[in-house]
């Protein structure tokens, strides 16, 4: 059973960065694709960005290319998603999630996290 755990979340304003991180235990993720998603009060879960099980493949959604970027390090069983020029909208519970396949699919696995909040003030 793998477990996530994320970390980094805060209030910032629009404009501002922040580092978001997740820490996979229970076993090694490498041969995994792990996620980002989202999701703001009264609106439906949404993929962020993704990436592949052996790091060499990304994809993000359009709203946030240019300004998310996500990266992982399978020898320490960690996927970091780096934010920046962060605006209101952004604001958000961001979840770690754990792929159930080496590529990337969006539509995630049944692993999650317990998320972390991000506030971006206006």
């Amino acid at each position: 059973q793998v477990q996530l755990v994320e970390s980094g979340g805060g209030l910032v304003q629009a404009g501002g960065s922040l580092r978001l991180s997740c820490a996979a235990s229970g076993r090694t993720v490498s041969g995994y694709a792990m996620y980002w998603f989202r999701q703001a009060p009264g609106k439906e879960r949404e993929f962020v960005a993704g990436i592949s099980g052996g790091g060499d493949m990304v994809r993000y959604r359009d709203s946030v290319k240019g300004r998310f970027s996500i990266s992982r390090d399978n020898a320490k069983n960690t996927v970091n998603l780096e934010m920046k020029n962060l605006k209101p909208e952004d604001t958000a519970v961001y979840y770690c999630n754990l792929g159930r396949t080496l590529g990337i699919t969006i539509s995630g696995g049944e692993t999650w996290g317990q998320g972390t909040q991000v506030t971006v003030s206006s």
